[in-house]
C-alpha cells in the first residue's frame, strides 16, 4: 500500500486517530533541520508520516520554514503521496468561510528567495509543473469533503502570496481580477518540491474568512477567525482520516515518474556529494 504524508498547517499540529505511534527527532538533512519531529503510525492500516509545517506551537513563519528538509525527508521516510492541509483566504463571493476548497492551480507571489529546488549547484533538472496537483490525491480529498458534509469547491487557483503580512486591498482586488480563488502562504513550493521527489501532492484548504477586497472585512474580527480555522481543522481531521485509507490504495500516482525525462545534467558531471544528497530522489536514474 501507498504511504501517505500528511502536512499540517496553521491549527494542525498533531495528527489524532494514529496507531502505533511514534515520535522520530529527525537529524539535518542535505538541507538544514525540518520544521519539527515527525510523527509516524497507520491509520485504517495504512502508513502515515506527519509534520506540522510551522512547528508545534506555531513558531516558524512561512517565509522561514524549510520547505526543503520538509519534503526530503517525508521522501526519505518513504511516503508515496501527501496531503497538504491549510488556511486560506477567499477571493470570491462564492468560496465562503468554513468551506474548503482542493486546488488544481497556484500562481507564486513569494519575493523572499525561498529554496524551491533540490536541484542547485551541479545538476539541474526540469520536471513537468503544468498541472501541480496529483488528481489522484485530489480527487480522493473532493469526495471525503463531501462525505464528511462539508462545502468543498474541486478546483481553484490558490495564490501563494508572501506574508506573513496579508494583503492590502489593492493587492487583493489586483488578485481578484486575475480570476484567484483563494489565497495562502505555503502550497506553492511544497507543491514543486514534492513534483521533484515523485510524490503526489495536493493540498485541502480550510476557508477561513474573506480577503481585504470583501465589504464586510473590516466586521471581522480576529476571534471569529480563529474560531472557523478551529472549526476547520476539526473537520479537516475527519476528511483526512476517511481520505487516508483510500489513498493508500492508490497503485500508482502519475508523479512517480516526473524525474525520467527531467534530469539534464550529464551524470559525469554530477559532483559525487550532490549524487549522495539526492540519493533518495535520484538513485533510480543516476547511479
Amino acid at each position: 500500500m501507498a504511504k501517505v504524508g500528511i502536512i499540517g498547517g496553521s491549527g494542525l499540529y498533531q495528527m489524532e486517530g494514529l496507531e502505533h505511534l511514534e515520535d522520530l527527532t529527525i537529524p539535518d538533512t542535505p538541507f538544514g533541520q525540518p520544521s519539527d519531529h515527525f510523527m509516524t503510525g497507520t491509520l485504517g492500516g495504512v502508513e502515515v508520516v506527519f509534520i506540522s509545517r510551522h512547528g508545534r506551537g506555531h513558531h516558524i513563519n512561512p517565509g522561514e520554514i524549510n520547505y526543503r528538509a520538509n519534503i526530503f525527508e517525508l521522501k526519505r521516510l518513504g511516503v508515496d503521496a501527501i496531503i497538504s492541509v491549510s488556511a486560506c483566504g477567499s477571493l470570491k463571493e462564492e468560496i465562503k468561510p468554513m468551506d474548503f476548497v482542493v486546488p488544481d492551480q497556484f500562481i507564486d507571489r513569494t519575493n523572499s528567495g525561498r529554496a524551491a529546488t533540490f536541484f542547485t549547484d551541479g545538476i539541474v533538472a526540469h520536471i513537468s509543473f503544468a498541472d501541480p496537483v496529483s488528481p489522484e490525491v485530489a480527487g480522493v480529498l473532493t469526495e471525503c469533503a463531501r462525505e464528511a458534509g462539508a462545502t468543498v469547491h474541486p478546483k481553484g487557483i490558490y495564490l501563494n502570496m508572501e506574508g506573513p503580512q496579508f494583503s492590502t486591498r489593492a493587492e487583493s482586488n489586483l488578485y481578484r481580477s486575475w480570476g484567484v480563488d483563494i489565497i495562502g502562504m505555503t502550497n506553492m513550493v511544497e507543491a514543486k518540491l514534492a513534483r521533484e521527489a515523485e510524490m503526489a501532492y495536493a493540498s485541502l484548504c480550510a476557508v477561513t474568512d474573506y480577503d481585504c477586497w470583501h465589504p464586510n472585512h473590516d466586521a471581522v474580527t480576529v476571534e471569529e477567525i480563529i474560531a472557523n480555522l478551529n472549526q476547520n481543522i476539526a473537520k479537516a481531521k475527519k476528511i483526512v482520516q476517511l481520505a487516508v485509507p483510500r489513498i493508500g490504495k492508490i497503485p500508482k500516482f502519475a508523479a512517480q515518474d516526473a524525474l525520467k525525462h527531467a534530469i539534464m545534467t550529464d551524470p559525469r558531471r554530477i559532483p559525487d556529494q550532490k549524487k549522495k544528497d539526492l540519493r533518495i530522489i535520484i538513485g533510480k536514474y543516476i547511479k
